[in-house]
């Protein structure tokens, strides 16, 4: 907003330089700014405008692209309208930890007034300057902020406080109401467009016959009839349809940073004007059509783009809705009570029937049923959940009943941190983003200077022509294209990703993942399930394999070791041991029918023995009274897609490594069943962490897949980081893509959207750039009558936008085209750290 001094006159009432409302006549409230008094309407503003000064950001007032609403003096700068959110209970809610043992928390608020950057830019900086504050973003496309304080030096009141005193009202941010504000938008958007249809098809309905016959050839009264009533279509069209753009338009000249809806303006407010005089004077060329028709394209063009907006925006929203309200907690007698399931706690027990939704995670306790994930895991098909196996809220529930022991409830369940990430996604912009946006401003304001020269140039050669091909040259060239390039495709390609199981929780994510050259895998719970297994049995000295068993499991019954749980499955209730101890990375020893039993490696298990393992691999020895009495074979199962996704992998041009913590004898054995020929077992993170940084000094662009918290260094120096759906908690933190869903496939996927992303902004950046350099000269020499520059660019948006929108109907080139099994590969080689 351009500085200006209060007016003497007092016949014109100057604006409030914060608001822009009228100051009323001797109002005494003022801000002095760059040596310079700007008059103020109320309290309110004074309040709000010496908040931002006096907190060093003045800056605002240059850099803001639209007034903000008017604040309510009663509610700036008071701590005590906002105690309410300090209250422990409701903090609960909306409240919740960093998840780093900092002790700090984080919320996510939904903000009133954000208008345009500058707002954000505000807001930011203001926030980040208060003392306790870690970190603030402000998502710009949502209208929200996600806030990181620690609460022992701050409150939230303080802090919403703080955003009302620069005339931000904010408050914990609700999906529904979001959407709701959302849908409002939208209609009106729907309104503004249907009327401008309506009347385009009604002006082009009176000015074929002007085309085609001419005015002799309709007659004199006609003619002006016609041109009456296309002067009465157009006028709703002008000063309702278009009203958006004259509103941003008068925002970016006071501002100074121009954006495309200042040549949008200038066409249409110019071919209204000039075509309101022509036929009120009888004089002139009437253009009433061509700024129906580009009113009219310019609507359409940004519905679409928002509909895919809408679209993103809905599934982000629905998943955070995804819990349900209630929930039916069993109580100690085994009553049954309903209640809010925001009340639930961690050890509840809850009754979940069929048809029901999962109202928190947790672990099954009773009952055997199928769930539907395909919200959180994009998996379609249900999934079965049996005995000790873990739910996730927002999941439904199909067949048979269910008694779940509670986890995480509330803020605490996985649903609500995937919204979470979600947001710190979209709060910033990639830098191919970026580039366009700056591209767009510079533009502009090239634009404007050469329509300024065409038009001196045409007066000088033919003025009854000069009108209407400079507006065929504001209209024609307008960066519309050039503006919508990179949002619609970034929308896109969030929303396949989301819809295929892939989680991307940083802006930069897409960009890199569409530039990897190397993937570099952990073993343990990445390329195998990260569950022992056991696989076969070898008795000796006459066992019989189930009693084998039977004895080892009732050695590892106590247990809570991994191993042990590849036993659980041949407990029997009628055979216990005693006297167990365990031996620290050696194995067990108890007693069993009065005998010593040991079940462990060979040298522990049968001292004077001597054996050594039957084969390659896990082997435990079962002896009694230092007699062998069974070999057990142990595996960590290999997921079922892992051959595919690394055959996919190779297929797509990337180099495929394993780095694991294991031993080099587990290492190579996994590498050579799925083809892998680089590889390193007995990895400490340091080792990972130094391939990583050798893989990138060679100039390579290294994505890191892992699930663990020995994989957090790593992943944190990996380009791109890829956590598994199982992943602790510290690694999903440290990730750049977290996969909702335990299928390995949805890398290639995502590897996959992330270069046709790509793909689509830079095809969308170099068609909207020719597009407007070949028109533009075109135009200028008057080639281009008014209405086919606007179908010209109403064309060009079009494109940009059906181009993004392919990604929606995205693909796999490479998955299901690949063998089931890897093909022969040479001997796997290690790899040096």
């Amino acid at each position: 907003m351009t500085d200006t001094a209060i007016s003497a006159s007092p016949d014109s009432a100057p604006d409030c330089y914060h608001c822009g409302s009228r100051v009323p006549e001797g109002a005494p409230w003022s801000i002095t700014l760059d040596a310079t008094r700007h008059p103020l309407c109320c309290p309110g503003c004074e309040a709000v405008a010496h908040a931002i000064v006096d907190g060093g950001l003045s800056s605002y007032y240059r850099f803001r692209t639209e007034l903000p609403e008017r604040p309510d003096d009663r509610e700036a700068a008071r701590a005590e309208t906002w105690a309410v959110f300090d209250d422990p209970g409701l903090q609960r809610q909306f409240v919740h930890p960093e998840g780093d043992d900092s002790g700090r928390v984080h919320a996510t608020l939904a903000v009133d007034g954000i208008t345009c950057a500058a707002c954000a830019w505000l807001i930011e900086h203001r926030l980040n300057a208060i003392e306790g504050v870690d970190s603030s973003a402000v998502n710009l496309s949502h209208h929200r902020v996600r806030v990181s304080w620690d609460p022992s030096r701050l409150l939230l009141s303080q802090i919403l406080a703080e955003m009302a005193a620069i005339g931000y009202q904010a408050q914990p941010y609700e999906p529904d109401e979001a959407q709701a504000r959302l849908q409002r938008e939208e209609r009106m958007n729907v309104r503004r467009l249907i009327v401008a249809a309506v009347c385009m098809a009604q002006v082009m309905m009176f000015s074929i016959p002007i085309y085609v016959a001419g005015p002799e050839g309709i007659g004199e009264d006609f003619y002006a009839l016609f041109h009456w009533l296309s002067f009465a279509l157009a006028t709703p069209v002008v000063f309702f349809s278009a009203m958006p753009f004259f509103r941003n338009a008068v925002r970016d000249l006071r501002t100074r940073v121009l954006g495309m809806d200042v040549p949008v303006s200038l066409a249409i407010g110019f071919a209204y004007a000039a075509s309101g005089y022509a036929v009120i004077t009888g004089k002139g060329e009437v253009y009433f059509d061509s700024a129906a028709m580009f009113t009219f394209f310019l609507l359409f063009g940004r519905y679409v783009e928002a509909r895919a907006r809408r679209r993103s925006g809905h599934s982000g929203n629905a998943m955070a809705g995804a819990l349900p309200l209630s929930a039916i907690r069993l109580t100690e007698a085994g009553e049954e009570r309903i209640l809010p399931a925001s009340e639930l706690t961690a050890g509840d027990r809850v009754l979940i029937k069929p048809g029901h939704g999962v109202p928190a995670d947790g672990v099954i306790e009773d009952g055997e049923s199928s769930l539907d994930e395909s919200m959180l895991t994009g998996e379609y098909l249900p999934v079965t959940r049996r005995l000790g196996d873990t739910v996730t809220g927002g999941s439904q529930n199909i067949e048979s009943p269910l008694v779940v022991r509670v986890t995480h409830a509330g803020r605490d369940a996985r649903v609500a941190g995937i919204v979470d990430l979600t947001d710190r996604a979209f709060a910033s912009r990639p830098r191919l983003a970026q580039l366009a946006a700056r591209m767009a401003h510079l533009f502009v304001l090239r634009l404007l200077l050469v329509t300024a020269l065409v038009t001196i140039t045409w007066w000088f050669i033919d003025p009854a022509r000069m009108p209407w091909i400079m507006l065929s040259v504001l209209v024609v060239t307008c960066p519309c294209a050039l503006a919508l390039a990179t949002p619609t495709a970034l929308t896109a390609g969030h929303g396949q990703l989301r819809r295929r199981g892939v989680l991307v929780t940083r802006a930069d994510a897409i960009e890199s993942l569409s530039q990897v050259d190397r993937v570099i895998f952990d073993k343990t719970g990445t390329l195998t399930h990260g569950e022992m297994a056991l696989v076969e049995t070898r008795p000796l000295g006459g066992l019989d394999d189930e009693r084998a068993r039977t004895l080892a499991a009732a050695l590892e019954a106590r247990s809570e070791h991994p191993i042990a749980r590849a036993f659980h499955p041949f407990r029997l209730a009628t055979v216990r041991a005693s006297e167990v101890t365990s031996h620290t990375g050696q194995g067990l020893e108890g007693t069993l029918d009065g005998r010593r039993w040991r079940l462990g490696k060979p040298a522990f298990a049968a001292p004077e023995a001597s054996l050594e393992a039957p084969g390659g691999g896990q082997w435990l020895l079962l002896a009694e009274e230092g007699e062998p009495r069974a070999w057990f074979a142990l595996q960590d199962g290999v997921r079922e897609d892992a051959a595919d996704t690394l055959a996919a992998l190779k297929a797509l041009g990337l180099k495929v490594e394993l780095l694991s913590g294991d031993t080099p004898e587990a290492a190579g054995g996994l590498a050579g069943r799925l083809g892998i020929t680089d590889w390193r077992g007995g990895a400490t993170p340091e080792d990972k962490l130094a391939r990583i940084r050798e893989c990138q000094a060679a100039g390579e662009t290294v994505a890191m897949v892992g699930d663990g918290i020995n994989d957090v260094p790593v992943l944190a120096g990996a380009d791109v980081a890829i956590a598994m759906n199982g992943a602790t908690d510290l690694a999903r933190t440290s990730a750049d893509a977290i996969l909702l869903s335990p299928r390995l496939t949805r890398i290639v996927e995502a590897i996959e959207i992330s270069r046709a992303t790509r793909r689509v902004m830079r095809q969308n950046m170099i068609w909207s750039v020719c597009y407007n350099f070949t028109a533009m000269p075109i135009a200028a020499m008057g080639f281009v009558p008014p209405w086919l520059a606007a179908m010209g660019m109403a064309g060009s948006s079009l494109v940009v936008v059906g181009n993004a929108l392919r990604l929606n109907r995205f693909r796999s080139r490479v998955m299901g085209a690949t063998p089931p099994q890897p093909t022969p590969s040479p001997e796997p080689k290690r790899v040096n750290a």
